[in-house]
């Protein structure tokens, strides 16, 4: 039985947005042990110190390699923000070692989000479009909301994103969307619409979608419940991205030691 500072982490991507707050996190924790950094091959920071490479302020004594396999073996758990190519070698290469993983990468289709939940009866697998704790809290108030008002509210989802953001609707208020959808016996997929022009009335019974993108707005959620004379507003504002990093964190140091099964930020959170 393992003591609670010895968990060995891999973060994957340290270069990019995510994957650098993530390492920062990381590296103040006193339960979580740095030992590498995994980026794409070809990228010029392969080969230097992983706190370098995330900008944590001082060498952390890691590399940052573009082989996963070299090292997958020293480590508990992986946490990867990458992109969708990438995120699934990772997946195929911590079932292959029996790893633990935490995915939060977006954009997967619906068959390949079935890996990750596949992927429960070998290794622990958490697999979360959002990290953040109150957007989860909010995904709470979301269900509670649906399941009370959804079948006769119009209900519309603003997500707003950088303009690097690539996948749209955002795979939170997709996550979001499914939520309300399943309380109210429906699948997302038959009832989203996906903006509007033209003529283009409101169907009842649908979720509309709205996706922006500009500047390096970094994640905003709004989910409208319309009636005739007034509308109920549930909120997320992100001011950065550090929220989403201490969450993923707190689902690594949840996943260490766990039986294989597919986890949720909602075991995390116990909600």
């Amino acid at each position: 039985m393992k003591g609670v500072c010895e968990m060995k982490l891999i973060v994957v991507g340290p270069g990019g947005k995510m994957g650098s707050l993530i390492t920062q996190i990381a590296a103040g924790k006193d339960n979580i042990e740095l030992i590498a950094g995994v980026g794409p091959v070809g990228r010029d920071y392969i080969g230097r110190d992983l706190g370098q490479v995330a900008m944590t302020g001082t060498n952390l004594g890691v590399p940052v390699v573009d082989n996963l396999q070299s090292v997958i073996d020293d480590c508990d758990v992986i946490i990867d923000f990458s992109t969708r190519e990438m995120g699934l070698e990772v997946l195929k290469l911590c079932i292959a070692h029996k790893k633990g993983l935490v995915c939060g990468t977006t954009g997967f289709s619906s068959d390949e989000i079935q890996c990750f939940q596949d992927a429960g009866n070998e290794i622990p697998v958490l697999y979360a479009a959002n990290t953040s704790k109150l957007v989860n809290v909010m995904n709470k108030l979301l269900e509670i909301t649906a399941k009370t008002i959804g079948r006769e509210a119009d209900i519309e989802i603003l997500e707003m994103h950088d303009q690097w953001k690539k996948d749209a609707p955002s795979g939170t208020s997709k996550e979001m969307g499914e939520i309300m959808a399943h309380v109210m016996g429906k699948e997302l997929e038959d009832i989203a619409v996906y903006g509007r022009h033209g003529m283009a009335p409101r169907e009842k019974g649908t979720i509309g979608y709205h996706s922006l993108r500009a500047g390096n707005i970094p994640s905003s959620h709004t989910v409208y419940f319309g009636f005739m004379g007034e509308r109920l507003e549930i909120t997320h504002h992100s001011y950065n991205w550090e929220c989403f990093a201490r969450g993923a964190c707190d689902c690594a140091v949840y996943l260490d030691g766990k039986e294989p099964g597919f986890y949720t930020i909602q075991d995390v959170l116990q909600i």
